[in-house]
């Protein structure tokens, strides 16, 4: 080799003097195989390793090679029982995973291809558990039409940046899931990245705040869109498939005789709903049944309306504000 190439394969291996930078490098390579060569300047072995690991450093270019003198650092000499020279020691993840002692440039060759191949690339399984985290992120920022990436919950912030993201939320009425993850605080819109506080406080002094974010619908206009989700709509404990008590279960089997088309709403997965939807009908109890979004009561009410043949009359609607029978209100749902 000439001069030149000499010095740039030298320059591949990094010299530590203290233990502060030992540590500091532990860390920074974390991710790669580290080889430290312990040697000392008046060995005549060390200096021939020292030109093995500069030839390996050139072939492998994701291996970090060092080389620190033993008895110029020896709090570390110390810690790992460096005994003689050259001694060379091999770290992933910033934990010792081999050892070699002595003048041995084959054996070191042989331990830095094996350490290496193991971390060169990842595996056929790694690659496939890359693209499942890159489509669960996709899923994740796409979830709701705002997504706030957040320490803590809403409920529970766990950082300051965290709290004061979720007050300028709830201060704008602005409609948002979140997802609690220990890194920075990230807003995504239509899986769109926003920013992150600072970027927020702009938009909200902007006032573009508003047109950026989606509004939270208040609660009656979110009970007017749900009541009228359907022709028929039955808020009840449970769903068709499941009735979560027993007013719930009788109303269902009067509706499936009835042939009426129908959907439900389970208030027991929507606290919001339940409480609000009593106040929106005045309607203490469950379930209750809506006909184009007017209420028409409870399980006593729809026995009644079949008995009637109220629901063979082609008409809901009509029939919705026509004949009803006083609508009293059951305790016990």
């Amino acid at each position: 080799h000439g001069g030149g190439a000499a010095e740039a394969a030298a320059a591949a291996v990094v010299e530590v003097g203290s233990a502060g930078q030992f540590e500091e490098l532990l860390c920074l390579k974390a991710k790669s195989l580290l080889v430290i060569h312990f040697w000392a300047p008046w060995s005549p072995q060390c200096t021939q390793m020292n030109n093995v690991m500069a030839e390996l450093a050139k072939e492998h270019l994701q291996v970090s090679f060092v080389k620190l003198e033993a008895e110029a650092v020896p709090e570390v000499s110390e810690k790992y029982e460096i005994s003689s020279v050259p001694t060379f020691l091999f770290f992933k993840n910033s934990q010792k995973i081999d050892r070699l002692d002595g003048a041995h440039a084959p054996e070191l060759t042989k331990k830095v291809q094996r350490h290496a191949s193991s971390s060169a690339s990842f595996p056929p399984s790694a690659n496939e558990h890359l693209k499942d985290l890159n489509l669960r992120l996709k899923k994740l920022t796409h979830a709701a039409p705002c997504m706030l990436f957040m320490k803590g919950t809403p409920q529970e912030p766990r950082c300051g940046f965290s709290r004061q993201m979720v007050e300028i939320l709830h201060t704008h009425n602005i409609q948002f899931s979140s997802f609690d993850i220990f890194s920075d605080e990230e807003l995504y819109v239509s899986g769109e990245l926003i920013g992150e506080l600072d970027i927020m406080k702009e938009l909200e002094a902007s006032q573009e705040l508003e047109t950026v974010c989606p509004k939270a619908p208040k609660l009656e206009e979110r009970l007017k869109v749900l009541t009228n989700k359907a022709s028929v709509m039955l808020f009840m404990k449970g769903n068709k498939q499941e009735a979560k008590c027993g007013f719930s279960r009788q109303i269902l089997e009067i509706l499936n005789t009835t042939g009426v088309e129908y959907e439900t709403f389970d208030i027991l997965e929507d606290e919001e709903v339940r409480q609000g939807l009593k106040t929106y009908s005045n309607w203490p109890t469950y379930p209750q049944l809506y006909v184009k979004g007017e209420l028409v009561g409870g399980l006593d009410i729809v026995k009644e309306l079949k008995e009637n043949g109220w629901f063979r009359t082609p008409d809901l609607e009509q029939s919705a504000r026509l004949g009803l029978p006083e609508r009293e209100p059951s305790r016990l749902a």
